[in-house]
């Protein structure tokens, strides 16, 4: 649903028990005295219609017994009971409810949501643990034991796995903002849970356990909007491919892979973990380590093994070792005894004193383009606390610069303690802090494409989509869902991917020796069968026919394999291409596919024959733009040849990326395309072409943008008009917008600026900057009104956004128009299309919040028909004002 009433799960005043027990060992009894001991400071009532008290608190019989209405009741009662308690509940006003009790029937669970959404009651559960908030000293679960405050919030969807997490945490001092069982999450689910965290002051990092995820484009957004707040970090049960079901193509056999959910995560900005002792390795770096997207490391070290260690954790890992320069070499030098290791890592020697470490450091972190690890192995020769405390100033004037490692246990305990409690981040081992940096830079990277929002394009590169139209419509009237080869090629020609020039001919020698002839010698033969998708799984492809007589032998000879392999199949014909030699050519795979969960799905690897026991692969969310495609390319190991390698020359990477794309621009413009091949696609310097394809449409049209997990850009937005003699363009704000942005903010007056509620200053920070231009679509809209220049480009003149809720319920805006322009009418048409965007899209009412002097917005406002009140933050302020707009009726 959204965040509507979350506040009352984890902040309650008011906590009933419905269901208490002095029974030892019941539920009822386990959570009622989890309530009491937890500190909670609210106020707690117990409900049980068979006692009069319980440890001293009054029972009372029935909820409408109840002093008033709790914010929150926790119910452990039997499955049939569930539905009316929750009725009963909404009805006195209560806003949130955990359901303990396990076993509801599909009818039990929906009669129980039917009676929460009359009162748009919220309902965590049922069939779970409960949640624990140890800021409010909430302890609403039946969980073993309590959890530590803390800024980590941990969300998982197996009960068994909250207890035993708590259990683990404790044991190591982690603490908790939230602690959170799922249960069936029949209606608060992830995507609640992100929103609300997302925003949360308490909360630095998310945890999730997650073995499914249901509503994949309400996930993604929550998690994109979460992610840009703070680090999300999910580990997910599931990664084998058991149950995956046969398909046409390689990538449809990957639908619905876990392969699938690591593409959607990564998109998202979320880090995906194996582990556990990685989700929290993972969690506590993001969270204490200030990142400055360092790649390099240095590895200072007091003992030669644990440097090994280190560098060989950091080989596996894929992390960078830094150079020394001759000048770090000198200045090590001069403060290391002769036999250091005069290299990466830095063996300060197990004899080294305090000032050794200090001075070490210091030459190190002169080198801004590397982090360091310190590795410390203790000694009896200085204390590791008097270490730790030296280097301490150091790393703290240098901060995402240090991390620390202080290898052991009792004798090192101190230093360790002094480290964390210093915000330093500090690892049990090397290989720990290794991996943690290796989780740094895959994080970084799904952070980066977070940022990138491109438009569906339609096509638009100088396809023919009236072709591919005809192509397609063809085939479903024949009653067919699979492409011929020729079919294939055509359509992927007409999409603006290069192909072979391919005849087709009946199966006869002579006709196939009359297209050779016409393309040119040598030619490559395939069989043509509809029933056929893997031609050379039957002997149905024959390569480098160089004459007529070669030629007309591997027809004979083709048509006695493919019948003895294939009997059940018609053959068609043949297809007839040339030869393609091209010099330094890689084969490639480009590929698309539908997921039952996350939509359409991209797929591009190392292609050929051997594709699937090549495995080389990487998947990615459509829409694609070209940043977008060569981090897809470059997740994959064939990635590193096509750069070109002794005397092999590097491919047109960028026309490998362009053939994603148009791939990318099909899904969106062709909503029958349920799945595609194409592979070979050969790669050279030259560019792309596309040896063979197979192609599978439906008439239940599983793909088009509209099935995108991730909203495109909404280029059916795009307007032009006519303001002041001139041709203006009013669109959404796109990415690329940013430097437009920034010239825009930089022409309004500052009175302009403190009068609106978006900017409160002129100069602002790219960060800032890439949040008000590279927005989630589906969250909220940024209209922006452009011109011409007359030296090419365009200048922003205005703009106008709303933030939208979660539920859809509300949006708040704000517009501004460059100050110079004022008063003639462009925050007028800006809002006039915001807010028909904002009707067609659901939205139920617009608001915001007006300064009293503010007179033109004021006024604006009255004329669009908002009306206007005191502004319920402030009610008795007479400096702001409440302006709202219903946009649907009634």
């Amino acid at each position: 649903m959204s965040i509507r009433h979350l506040d009352a799960l984890f902040s309650p005043a008011s906590v009933a028990l419905i269901g208490a027990s002095g029974r030892p060992g019941s539920v009822g009894a386990t959570v009622w005295r989890n309530l009491r001991a937890g500190g909670f400071g609210g106020r707690l009532y117990a409900v049980n219609a068979r006692h009069q008290a319980l440890d001293g608190a009054p029972l009372f019989a029935c909820v409408a017994d109840l002093p008033e209405a709790p914010e929150l009741a926790v119910v452990c009662t039997p499955p049939a009971t569930v539905p009316g308690l929750i009725a009963e509940l909404g009805a006195r006003g209560t806003r949130a409810a955990v359901v303990i009790t396990a076993g509801l029937s599909a009818e039990q669970k929906q009669a129980m949501l039917d009676a929460a959404r009359v009162h748009t009651l919220r309902i965590l559960g049922p069939n779970g643990i409960g949640l624990l908030s140890p800021h409010v000293g909430l302890n609403a679960s039946f969980a073993p034991c309590g959890a530590a405050k803390g800024s980590l919030a941990f969300v998982s969807q197996s009960g068994a796995l909250v207890t035993a997490m708590l259990d683990w945490a404790g044991s190591r001092g982690i603490g908790f903002s939230h602690f959170v069982s799922l249960g069936d999450s029949a209606d608060v689910d992830f995507a609640d849970l992100l929103d609300y965290l997302g925003s949360d002051g308490r909360t630095r990092a998310i945890l999730l356990y997650a073995e499914s995820v249901r509503g994949a484009r309400k996930f993604l957004s929550a998690a994109r909007a979460a992610a840009r707040n703070k680090p999300v970090i999910v580990v997910k049960a599931g990664r084998s491919s058991a149950g995956q079901q046969a398909a046409a193509s390689h990538t449809g056999a990957l639908a619905g892979s876990d392969a699938v959910f690591d593409a959607a995560v990564a998109r998202a900005g979320l880090l995906r973990v194996d582990t556990l002792q990685d989700l929290f390795l993972a969690a506590e770096t993001l969270a204490r380590w200030r990142d400055q997207g360092i790649e390099h490391l240095s590895i200072l070290t007091n003992g030669g093994g644990a440097g090994v260690l280190a560098a060989d954790a950091a080989a596996q890992a894929g992390v960078p070792l830094s150079g020394l320069s001759p000048e770090r070499i000198a200045q090590l030098d001069a403060v290391l005894p002769a036999n250091w290791s005069r290299g990466n890592p830095v063996d300060i020697i197990g004899d080294a004193p305090v000032a050794r470490y200090v001075d070490a450091l210091s030459a190190l972190l002169a080198d801004r383009q590397a982090a360091v690890l310190l590795v410390h192995a203790p000694t009896a020769i200085v204390p590791s606390d008097e270490i730790a405390q030296a280097v301490l100033p150091l790393a703290q004037a240098h901060p995402g610069r240090v991390l620390g490692c202080w290898l052991g246990g009792n004798t090192v305990a101190a230093a360790r303690a002094r480290c964390r409690a210093a915000g330093l981040p500090d690892f049990d081992t090397p290989e720990d802090a290794v991996r943690a940096v290796a989780l740094l830079r895959t994080w970084r990277e799904h952070q980066a494409e977070l940022l990138q929002t491109p438009p569906a394009r339609s096509l638009a590169n100088g396809a023919d989509l009236a072709t591919i139209r005809r192509l397609v419509d063809a085939v479903l009237a024949d009653g067919r869902e699979l492409l011929t080869e020729a079919e294939a090629k055509a359509l992927l020609a007409a999409a603006g991917v290069p192909t072979v020039p391919t005849q087709v001919v009946p199966p006869d020698a002579d006709a196939a020796v009359a297209a050779a002839q016409a393309l040119g010698w040598p030619v490559a033969l395939k069989v043509l069968s509809r029933q056929i998708t893997h031609k050379s799984d039957v002997g149905g492809v024959r390569l480098g026919i160089g004459n007529a007589d070669e030629l007309r032998a591997a027809v004979a000879a083709m048509l006695v394999r493919v019948q003895q392999a294939r009997p059940d199949a018609t053959i068609d014909g043949f297809t007839v291409q040339p030869m393609v030699r091209l010099k330094h050519a890689h084969e490639l795979i480009v590929g698309a596919s539908v997921d039952p969960l996350f939509g359409p799905v991209l797929l591009f690897g190392a292609g050929g024959t051997a594709v699937e026991v090549l495995a080389d692969r990487a998947l990615a969310l459509p829409p694609l733009n070209r940043p977008l495609a060569l981090a897809q390319i470059a997740r994959t190991r064939v990635a590193r040849l096509l750069k070109g390698y002794r005397d092999e020359p590097a491919a047109d990477v960028d026309a490998v990326a362009e053939a994603l794309i148009a791939v990318s621009d099909l899904l969106a413009a062709l909503p029958e395309l349920a799945e595609l091949d194409i592979n070979p696609l050969l790669a050279h310097p030259g560019g792309v072409v596309a040896l063979d394809a197979r192609v599978r449409v439906s008439a239940r049209r599983p793909a088009g943008a509209a099935a995108f997990a991730i909203a495109p850009y909404p280029q059916h937005l795009v307007q032009t008009l006519a303001w002041q003699g001139l041709t203006l363009t009013l669109r959404p704000i796109r990415a690329e917008d940013e430097p437009q942005h920034l010239a825009f903010l930089q022409r309004l007056d500052p009175d302009d600026i403190r009068l609106r509620v978006f900017y409160s200053r002129r100069h602002i920070e790219h960060s800032e900057l890439a949040r008000l231009t590279q927005i989630d679509y589906d969250r909220e809209m940024a209209f922006v009104v452009t011109r011409p220049l007359p030296e090419g480009g365009e200048e922003t003149l205005g703009t106008a956004r709303a933030s939208v809720a979660p539920d859809n319920q509300d949006a708040e805006f704000g517009v501004i128009v460059r100050s110079d322009l004022k008063g003639l009418g462009l925050g007028a048409l800006l809002m006039k299309a915001l807010i028909e965007h904002l009707r067609q899209r659901g939205t139920r009412r617009l608001v915001g919040t007006v300064l009293t002097r503010n007179t033109g917005m004021l006024g604006l406002a009255r004329h669009l028909g908002f009306t206007e009140t005191a502004n319920p933050e402030d009610p008795d302020s007479a400096e702001t004002r409440r302006v709202t707009l219903a946009l649907q009726p009634g």
